[in-house]
């Protein structure tokens, strides 16, 4: 660790790099008089303090220079402006200090963003929102402890880096690391895979396997998407937890393992709990330690610098070099909903940068779905993210019922320009068939007026889901739920696939609308 310190104000510096020196940090003073980017080329820091001139040219090329990838910029101001202070930030500056400020509390500052940077290193998660910032701190306080940890946040935000992060700071890191998805593997396996099994224990055990408690034996076990683990299987894995020993399937040994498990889940686990889908005492035994990883759109400030990020890394990695992003092409991005959160962003930059035509990325380097913020409209926020305890805040809620509300004004136009269309054909069947009362609006008898067996052309299945102005949203997801049930025969695992939604979600929903019994069989 090193910290560049600028002589422009002599005694804060003086001061600060007396305080650091003591600490056994390694710092560089620089004059003035010497030539300041040449000095941080050299010293490579990853904190730059400076002191005094923070709107001096060559101080702000520097901070800018640093946002593609280099050290925390940390400033003095001579006096208190909260509107210098967010243009620094803008620029590249992680914080700025009014004077006079202590030397401890400026020594304090330096090794937080010191501390912040090591974090950053090792679990890959970039930014300086305080969402960001929270994660950080408790991924610092969890990791020399070996209590369970469950991590919750949507796909693509990086629960794997978190636990990976949390393992490599702890005591356990020379130990192995077994990652397991246990929602992709069939329940048949699960048990095998987690606990291993004895030869001849079923059929098709040729042979002794070892289980992914064992393999992770002295270190870290990190179960993703915990909260598809069948009931029968979480009975075995409580008693693991509890009793810290396996016993492989078909065997009668047990077997004392010293694991941590840290367990991620893309969805509230409490729901689960309350639906009646994961065991209580499992969830209490897992949530010993919690961290909520936020999606993207609650953090749009951390997208500049994940962008800048990815680009020097993709930019590196292809060979091709770039001077950066154009601002307008960098406010579509930052006005984007990201569905898939970081992961997204990270494989539309990688493409950009591997297909954009010249040395900056501009906005025509920008897909039109992503340009136009046709995604941000339609993308509305998990019912569970605001059910969340953590999370009810009335601006989520607003942010939710807006973007649902515009979805459905949508959906209804859509809606008439089909109706339209059908109408259409209908009257131009009904001319050239000579069929009467077979447009749309018809006489009384309407459809029942055509001959036996014929079908107007354009007629909307009986698992067509129709809005009506008035009609709420839960009565939305209620026909919703009766045409996938209508196109499915009942069958409920289909149905939820058609959804996109669970099936454990997809059951309580049935009970919360009162379903008719005849579409839950």
């Amino acid at each position: 660790m090193s910290v560049l310190i600028t002589l422009t104000d002599v005694e804060p510096a003086v001061r600060l790099n007396a305080l650091l020196e003591a600490d056994d940090i390694k710092t560089w003073l620089v004059s003035p008089l010497d030539d300041l980017p040449s000095e941080v080329r050299k010293a490579r820091p990853e904190v730059i303090v400076f002191t005094g001139s923070l709107l001096d040219p060559q101080t702000l090329a520097i901070a800018r220079e640093q946002m593609w990838g280099g050290a925390a910029v940390l400033g003095l101001a001579d006096i208190g402006d909260p509107q210098l202070d967010q243009k620094l930030k803008t620029v590249g500056f992680a914080d700025v200090l009014t004077k006079p400020v202590t030397a401890e509390a400026l020594r304090q500052s330096v090794e937080e963003l010191l501390e912040r940077a090591r974090i950053t290193r090792e679990t890959g998660l970039w930014g300086e929102s305080d969402a960001v910032r929270q994660v950080l701190e408790a991924i610092r306080q969890m990791a020399p402890v070996s209590s369970t940890v469950l991590i919750e946040g949507e796909s693509g935000t990086g629960k794997e880096l978190v636990a990976r992060a949390i393992h490599k700071m702890s005591p356990r890191r020379s130990k192995p690391f077994i990652a397991v998805n246990v929602g992709a593997l069939p329940e048949t396996l699960l048990e095998s895979e987690l606990f291993g099994h004895e030869k001849g224990s079923f059929t098709g055990a040729a042979e002794r396997r070892i289980g992914r408690f064992e393999l992770a034996d002295g270190g870290t076990l990190f179960l993703d998407e915990i909260g598809e683990v069948p009931q029968s299987t979480q009975v075995k894995l409580l008693r693991v937890l509890e009793e810290r020993e396996v016993t492989r399937v078909g065997g009668a040994q047990a077997i004392p393992v010293n694991v941590r498990v840290v367990a991620a889940t893309n969805r509230p686990l409490r729901e689960s709990v309350a639906m009646g889908g994961f065991r209580p005492d499992l969830f209490y035994r897992l949530n010993v330690l919690r961290i909520y990883l936020p999606p993207l759109r609650e953090r749009r400030e951390d997208i500049p610098l994940l962008v800048r990020r990815f680009v020097q890394e993709f930019s590196q990695q292809h060979g091709r070099e770039f001077h950066g992003i154009s601002a307008e092409a960098m406010r579509a991005l930052s006005n984007y909903g990201w569905p898939g959160n970081v992961r997204e962003l990270r494989n539309l930059i990688e493409s950009m940068v591997v297909l954009a035509t010249g040395r900056e990325i501009g906005i025509a380097d920008i897909p039109a779905a992503i340009r136009e913020g046709g995604a941000e409209r339609l993308l509305p926020v998990p019912v569970g993210a605001i059910l969340r305890e953590e999370s009810r805040a009335e601006g989520r809620e607003l942010e939710f019922i807006v973007r649902s509300l515009v979805e459905v004004k949508l959906q209804l136009e859509e809606l008439r320009r089909r109706v339209d269309e059908v109408r259409s054909e209908r009257d131009a069947w009904a001319a050239q068939a000579g069929v009467v009362g077979a447009s749309a609006v018809g006489p009384p008898g309407g459809i029942g007026a055509l001959p036996a067996g014929v079908e107007p052309p354009g007629a909307l299945p009986t698992s067509a889901v129709t809005i009506t102005p008035g009609m709420t949203m839960a009565e939305i997801e209620k026909a919703a739920i009766l045409a996938a049930l209508r196109e499915t025969k009942g069958n409920r695992r289909k149905a939820a696939e058609v959804l996109e939604i669970g099936e454990r979600t997809l059951y309580r929903k049935l009970k919360e609308y009162q379903v008719p019994e005849q579409f839950g069989e």
